[in-house]
């Protein structure tokens, strides 16, 4: 890992650490630097309190990918279990990342910049369930889908009482059946569109 990535990622969970016990808009960065014990010098031209807002999405979602590709079940299953492996991660930290998620909500900023995150992480799950490819749908649009269904995923998780993820867990099943179903409706109405060309073709043979 680069120093200034071991630098943003000691200052997310030193900030995750101190954002749940105060408003997020009450902590320095001087406060930051000395939770992660680092001097604040260290954080010169690396790191800003918006990086590392802007680091969290990231950070957790290498946690998809920690176990390799899930194997022997559907696609479905993979995305949903690499998703999950992301929200049981963020468990430990959730009254600082509660706090982060409602500063960035309100900083237009970072609210521009929120579809971009949405779209890294759907990717990533893809990748770490070995679904990356073009086959069902194109990859592109695999990612669109994925990305609303982590965010609305990630809105079950924010109301979350239950120890066993119970509301997280029927949210996540609920957006990748809709999705798959989306996705099938798509294909339907690729291949049918494809069909009609083909038969609406003149014949070689044909004036």
């Amino acid at each position: 890992m680069a120093v200034n990535d071991t630098v943003i990622e000691a200052a997310l969970l030193a900030a995750l650490e101190l954002a749940a016990e105060k408003p997020w808009s009450d902590i320095t960065l001087a406060e930051i630097a000395a939770k992660a014990g680092l001097p604040l010098q260290d954080f010169h031209g690396i790191s800003g309190r918006e990086d590392i807002v802007e680091a969290m999405d990231g950070y957790f979602d290498r946690a998809m990918s920690a176990d390799g590709v899930p194997e022997d079940v559907s696609g479905r299953e993979r995305l949903f279990d690499v998703i999950m492996k992301r929200f049981e991660a963020m468990e430990p930290y959730r009254p600082g990342l509660r706090e982060l998620m409602k500063f960035r909500e309100a900083s237009l900023t970072h609210v521009l910049r929120l579809p971009v995150h949405r779209h890294a992480s759907a990717a990533w799950a893809l990748a770490s369930a070995g679904l990356d490819d073009d086959s069902g749908a194109p990859a592109s649009l695999k990612r669109i889908v994925v990305a609303f269904v982590i965010a609305s995923t990630e809105r079950a998780w924010r109301r979350e009482k239950s120890a066993d993820f119970a509301l997280t867990m029927a949210a996540l099943d609920k957006g990748l059946r809709h999705a798959e179903d989306r996705l099938g409706q798509l294909r339907r109405f690729t291949s049918k569109s494809e069909k009609t060309e083909t038969t609406d073709k003149p014949d070689k043979g044909e004036a």
